[in-house]
């Protein structure tokens, strides 16, 4: 059972929602169970789901136009709360299509934005969560205030790693005139430099070399949005999830009254101390697991230099049995010679020598036995 549907039980009590998060003295593990449920990244909009509430309910919405869809769980929580969605994803696969099918109150719409926005209704919010960079926000951000200027404009990654450096998914859209340098290394907390151990796309996209600077990053393109629309417009960031930022004029329907509703989470140092945490920590995880990798490269690696060695080692050790039969061979023929050029009378011979001994042996006797026979042939005078 959901907190939300244990929030709407007959004979609800204050408090009842929270059980969830503290656990109860008969279940004392409720806590930790949702934590080991999550993903150990928070990323997807869907945890966002009550600030969308809060949203609907200050303000009606009708049509929604969501860019970047995920899984299609984000987009039935806008159908949820009354909404036709307009879900603009530029390569679903299967999967994707399959639930947006599934559900006739999500219309699939296969292209790029911002191109594909004017071929669809104006809509009263719109959530910009695709490629997360300056050149894409910017373009979708001057269509919506020229064509939709009262919508809510709900925009995701607006804090660190998107907020100053630009993400480009691959293969990326964008022009090359509007890209930054991009690399395949990931932003970290721990320093400002990119790296191998960092926050990195494994090919899904790639990011800007260096952070900040103009026209770099999504939170630099809405401040250049906002500043180029003149001072209509407020923006009002909840610092939590990579930041979920709203958009909207102040003559809006229902702009004060969703800032307002909004404030608590806008205003709270305790909020941005977490995600501060949060992403340091994360971070960090990334940088022991690269380290983690890099030691089992590195054991594999020694192993095969182990696996090797011992093969070397195993040649050498046959090398020297043939060695060792060879001169065992060796001995036993000098043995046979010493025997054969030996006189009869000779006596026992001695205990064998080593080969380079027997060898020297061998030849003094067979000088000796030529130098006697030479002797014994030469005429007498």
């Amino acid at each position: 059972m959901t907190p939300d549907e244990l929030a709407h039980e007959p004979g609800d009590r204050p408090g009842r929602r929270m059980t969830q998060v503290t656990g109860s003295r008969e279940d004392p593990h409720a806590q930790a169970r949702a934590a080991r449920e999550r993903s150990l990244l928070l990323h997807s909009m869907s945890v966002f789901r009550e600030l969308f509430e809060t949203i609907f309910a200050h303000r009606e919405i009708a049509t929604v136009v969501e860019v970047g869809v995920e899984s299609g769980q984000v987009s039935s929580v806008y159908a949820d709360l009354g909404a036709t969605v307009h879900c603009v994803e530029p390569a679903p696969d299967d999967e994707l299509r399959a639930v947006l099918a599934a559900d006739p109150r999500l219309n699939l719409v296969e292209g790029l934005s911002p191109a594909v926005l004017g071929d669809l209704p104006v809509a009263d919010l719109y959530v910009l969560d695709g490629d997360h960079n300056y050149a894409v926000v910017r373009a979708e951000l001057a269509w919506i205030m020229e064509n939709a200027p009262d919508a809510v404009v709900v925009l995701h990654d607006v804090l660190w790693p998107c907020g100053r450096r630009d993400f480009y998914y691959q293969p990326s859209p964008v022009a090359p005139e509007d890209r930054h340098p991009a690399t395949k290394d990931g932003p970290t907390v721990w320093h400002d430099d990119v790296t191998p151990a960092g926050l990195i796309g494994d090919g899904a996209y790639t990011v800007a070399q260096h952070a900040g600077g103009p026209r770099n990053g999504v939170l630099t393109a809405v401040e250049d949005a906002l500043d180029g629309a003149g001072g209509d417009w407020r923006l009002v960031i909840v610092p939590a999830v990579f930041g979920f930022g709203v958009l909207m004029r102040d003559s809006a329907p229902g702009a004060e009254e969703i800032v307002e509703a909004l404030r608590p989470l806008t205003s709270s140092t305790l909020l941005a101390a977490m995600e501060d945490n949060r992403i340091a920590l994360y971070t960090r995880v990334l940088q022991l697991q690269y380290e983690a990798e890099a030691r089992t490269d590195d054991a594999t690696r020694l192993a095969e230099t182990i696996t090797a060695q011992q093969r070397e080692i195993a040649g050498l050790r046959s090398e020297l049995d043939r060695a060792r039969a060879e001169n065992a061979t060796v001995r036993q023929e000098v043995r046979s010679l010493r025997e054969a050029s030996a006189p009869s009378s000779a006596p026992a011979p001695v205990q064998e020598p080593e080969l380079g001994e027997a060898v020297s042996h061998l030849g003094r006797a067979l000088s000796a036995r030529i130098r006697k026979n030479s002797g014994r042939s030469r005429p007498a005078r």
